[in-house]
């Protein structure tokens, strides 16, 4: 699995909007300016977080953008799908749609197995887990791991 700069871009926008609170509008600048993204790339990836409905948008002085439901109720796996696509690809296709033969045979499973337990990480954790810096336990102990970081 790679995240993309779409999705992290995607990602640290919302946890923008986590943290302002559920009445507070923030304009795309504001956004961009805290998070270093780029203005009209944001723009983009705020229209699909739109589209996804995971934000809602306001025009006007006192508008901007803010989330369309709790931040605990939207899950990173969430925001992610909106603006890149599934979670897990191989070349581009769902792992349920592919099928091997001879001694690939057994990586269709494999395939399954990590899309399982990339959803289990990210579809369990919220953008209030996040913005809080409160990760569940489990996520902690990976993170924890020395070989978690290690680049082989």
């Amino acid at each position: 699995m790679r995240i993309s700069a779409k999705a992290d871009y995607a990602v640290r926008a919302a946890l923008e909007l986590a943290a302002a609170g559920d009445d507070i509008s923030l304009k795309a600048e504001t956004i961009a300016s805290a998070q270093g993204i780029p203005h009209k790339f944001l723009e983009g990836i705020l229209g699909d977080l739109r589209r996804g409905g995971l934000v809602v948008s306001r025009r006007g002085g006192n508008g901007g953008y803010r989330l369309a439901r709790p931040a605990d109720t939207i899950a990173i796996a969430d925001v992610i799908r909106a603006a890149d696509g599934p979670l897990v690809s191989v070349r581009g296709v769902r792992p349920p749609e592919l099928s091997y033969t001879g001694p690939a045979q057994s990586l269709l499973p494999l395939w399954i197995a990590v899309r399982a337990n990339v959803r289990k990480i990210l579809d369990e954790v919220t953008l209030a887990d996040v913005a809080a810096a409160a990760l569940p336990d489990e996520v902690v102990g990976l993170a924890e791991d020395r070989e978690a970081w290690t680049n082989p």
